[in-house]
């Protein structure tokens, strides 16, 4: 993944978050209902749906893992908006008869959802 885009949307989130400290609730909401399924609410990769990707969902709380959040703030968001695992994600819920409801995502809701799990990971370990 290009890193320099990575850091540029990790800036990018950062630089609006202390606008309004991003409204928790509603990442906590989007983080329930988009990605718990496989990272589980641990941010383990302990979902129902963790090992059965390929490859399985990230521990997010790894020491490994806070680094390249520090060094990349955007790589919480980037799955979402880059999609560099192409198209595993609706892959891992289509061969698993999981059906999300359409999402509009605005920066807002990357913002909040980053937010977050960057607070939520903070806080493991």
């Amino acid at each position: 993944m290009n890193k320099t885009v990575l850091a540029s949307l990790g800036l990018l989130l950062l630089a609006h978050a202390t606008c309004s400290q991003a409204d928790n609730s509603n990442g906590k909401n989007i983080f329930v209902q988009r990605c718990a399924m496989c990272h589980g609410a641990d941010l383990q990769g302990s979902g129902p749906l963790a090992r059965k990707s390929n490859p399985p969902t990230p521990d997010l709380t790894t020491a490994a893992f806070k680094k390249r959040l520090h060094d990349y703030p955007g790589v919480i968001v980037s799955p979402v908006v880059l999609r560099p695992n192409g198209d595993l994600i609706p892959k891992t819920l289509r061969e698993n008869g999981v059906k999300l409801p359409a999402f509009a995502w605005r920066v807002k809701d990357l913002r909040d959802l980053n937010e977050y799990m960057g607070a939520e990971i903070a806080k493991r370990r």
